[in-house]
């Protein structure tokens, strides 16, 4: 369960009417989608903070400049009026997310062995890495959306956004993107076969101007399109994440934890090396538009992992469409989990198994999964499911 916390004001009166959402089974980009269909409402009205996970039962606010002061029911989400504000709700007013886990079917030795890993998480606190969740757009062969776009390839990015296999794909995905691939080129015979989708509308354009790639691709939604740019980034970020921790820890303090994109560095105990203190490090979000320091130990590591992507600062930019751009900003290296608390018990679905009780809270932004990663890893069992607080562009 996630369950988002802030000290968003809530009024009898105001401009903009605050919900609370509540969904399980869906995430919430569809849910809002569903939302605005059902009310009939343009997208620009609303706004939320996070990205929650589909799989996760969460809650959430939103906000609806004036929208009524009713409740909403879908099968996978529901609506609570709140009351009203006098500003729209955005990222920046999450304080933290709460996350209450279970983890079932253990056997004592593993129980104890993540009790023992959640004691050094405590203690020293967690690599700040972007999870799995936040790379939902990389295709099958893993390629980035976003990386022929900073490159101006606009064909192949628009490709990959639509024709390209995706691992999360469902049926009607796959249908669809099988057309395409079959097709490609030949806008009027996929126009024909497709059905009603986003996709639709892109394909209407080609039919029109065959060659204009670069004009179809600023008919993708705007906010999917930030989605691919903050998949990319995060990538790179976690790269120069794992390089500062192999440069701070010895291989005696460190742990190998496994993430969708291969295998990921976290430390067990911390401390100063090569004019590094990752307990007070903040990494810069890759970004032409940021300015490093130079010769800064963090500038070095950065540049040294652009350069094993053949990319320089200067080229993370986006030049068409303007309204897409690589965040700016700097992200914590280390972050602690507040007001923890565990309870290991027996299972009440697995008979003869333990199970261990997880709640504790996360800064906006950051992952439960890494948490739950960390020590599964250290216990000698695979993580499954999935948890998250992410946003969409920090």
């Amino acid at each position: 369960m996630v369950t988002e916390l802030s000290e968003f004001p809530i009024r009898a009166k105001g401009e903009f009417t605050v919900y609370e959402l509540t969904k399980r089974g869906i995430g919430t980009p569809e849910a809002i989608t569903q939302l605005l269909q059902m009310w009939n409402l343009p997208r620009e009205r609303l706004s939320y903070g996070g990205l929650k996970d589909r799989h996760a039962v969460t809650k959430q606010f939103v906000t609806v400049h004036r929208g009524p002061a009713r409740n909403a029911q879908r099968d996978q989400w529901g609506l609570s009026y709140l009351g009203q504000s006098d500003e729209p709700f955005h990222p920046t007013n999450i304080s933290a997310n709460r996350f209450e886990i279970i983890m079932r079917d253990m056997d004592s030795g593993e129980c104890q062995r993540a009790i023992a890993a959640l004691d050094e998480v405590a203690q020293w606190g967690l690599p700040n890495y972007f999870d799995d969740q936040r790379f939902g757009s990389v295709t099958s062969d893993g390629e980035f959306i976003a990386r022929p776009w900073i490159a101006g390839d606009f064909e192949r990015t628009l490709w990959l956004g639509m024709a390209a296999e995706s691992p999360h794909d469902r049926s009607s995905e796959k249908k669809e993107k099988a057309i395409l691939r079959e097709h490609w080129g030949n806008w009027p015979v996929v126009m024909e076969r497709l059905d009603r989708s986003h996709r639709r509308s892109i394909i209407s354009y080609l039919v029109q101007h065959s060659q204009d790639f670069k004009g179809a691709w600023t008919r993708v939604r705007q906010d999917m399109r930030s989605l691919y740019l903050s998949a990319f980034q995060s990538y790179l970020w976690n790269k120069v994440l794992s390089a500062a921790i192999h440069a701070s820890c010895p291989e005696e303090a460190r742990v190998e934890v496994p993430l969708a994109l291969g295998p990921a560095p976290f430390f067990r105990s911390l401390k100063r090396e090569a004019g590094l203190d990752l307990s007070t490090l903040l990494i810069p979000l890759p970004s032409s538009r940021f300015v490093y320091e130079d010769e800064a130990p963090i500038t070095v590591l950065t540049d040294q992992v652009l350069a094993t992507e053949n990319l320089t600062r200067g080229e993370i930019k986006i030049k068409h469409p303007r309204d897409s751009f690589f965040s700016k900003g700097e992200r914590a290296a280390v972050i602690r989990a507040m007001d923890v608390t565990r309870d290991e018990g027996e299972d009440s679905l697995y008979a003869g198994r333990r199970a261990l009780r997880l709640s504790f809270a996360l800064p906006r932004g950051c992952y439960a999964t890494i948490l739950v990663k960390r020590i599964t890893a250290a216990a000698g069992i695979a993580a499954e499911g999935s948890l998250d607080s992410s946003d969409a562009v920090d």
